[in-house]
């Protein structure tokens, strides 16, 4: 984004130029100041801050300031910088949450709706269906099929979340036409994981598969929600592959309550919270 920037300045106004030149300079401030501000900065009117977003290819400034702040997030050098021994506990927070947060965002950018709206289809049908849904993953991942199962049972649904090989592949092998796998792993590389998943689809269930893009898992399962953040081993890298994962299943568990509808859902929910208030002491 900067890039285009850059190379659009000499067809610009020379006022615009200013404007251009003020986001080339420190982007991150451009994408938190108000227009008054900014408009200070580049010594313009605020209609000329304004114009330089659209001459650029923008809506605007407030989407001009979403997407730049987007391409900051994802670009800033520190990001994907080691945390070294002499960070102090400021610089450590800036790195871990701003890697975080620029993993979170590649998603966004990247993430295919055509087969989250597919994952959801097939969990919705089998939940009508009074089908099976379970929740496969190991290590780290097995921690996400256990909140994936608490997700869905709030609403009602009847899941269950295996962390273990041996009983992922038993229940795989009961598993029936209709009934719904959901699989997560990092590395889509895990012997038991791709046993599994095997033996579901051979039964007939349906397998999502939330994993690398290019692993062995990504290609045996029927639908693949992509989840590409490599872990660096050779330096501190936080478990981000993990919260990529449990943000997939929130997207997954707001569009399926979405679609069994609020009148299902809500008197459930009250019960739920009403239930769980009297038992907590006073």
């Amino acid at each position: 984004m900067l890039d285009r920037i850059k190379a659009s300045l000499p067809s610009l106004a020379p006022a615009e130029q200013r404007v251009g030149k003020l986001v080339l300079s420190d982007p991150r401030a451009f994408a938190n100041l108000p227009v008054s501000e900014l408009a200070d900065r580049a010594h313009v009117s605020k209609p000329t801050v304004v114009r330089f977003c659209r001459s650029v290819g923008y809506d605007g400034l407030t989407d001009f300031k979403l997407k730049l702040a987007g391409s900051v997030s994802e670009g800033v050098p520190f990001i994907h910088r080691s945390v070294d021994s002499d960070d102090k506990t400021n610089d450590i927070m800036v790195k871990v949450i701003d890697n975080t947060v620029a993993a979170f965002l590649k998603y966004r950018n990247d993430a295919s709706s055509v087969a989250i709206d597919k994952a959801v289809t097939a969990l919705v049908q089998a939940y009508h269906h009074g089908r099976r849904i379970e929740f496969f993953g190991v290590g780290n991942s097995g921690f996400v099929a256990q909140d994936a199962q608490h997700k869905f049972f709030r609403m009602g649904i009847h899941t269950i979340a295996y962390s273990d090989g041996h009983m992922q592949v038993m229940s795989a092998s009961i598993l029936k036409p209709g009934d719904c796998v959901v699989v997560i792993s990092n590395s889509g590389r895990t012997r038991d994981l791709m046993d599994a998943v095997d033996i579901a689809r051979k039964n007939g269930a349906t397998t999502i598969v939330i994993t690398a893009s290019g692993s062995p898992l990504a290609a045996a399962g029927h639908i693949h929600l992509a989840a590409d953040h490599p872990e660096g081993y050779d330096r501190y890298s936080p478990m981000v592959s993990r919260l990529l994962h449990l943000m997939i299943i929130d997207v997954l568990a707001t569009c399926v309550a979405l679609r069994i509808g609020s009148d299902t859902l809500l008197p459930m929910f009250k019960e739920m919270k009403n239930n769980l208030r009297s038992k907590r002491y006073a």
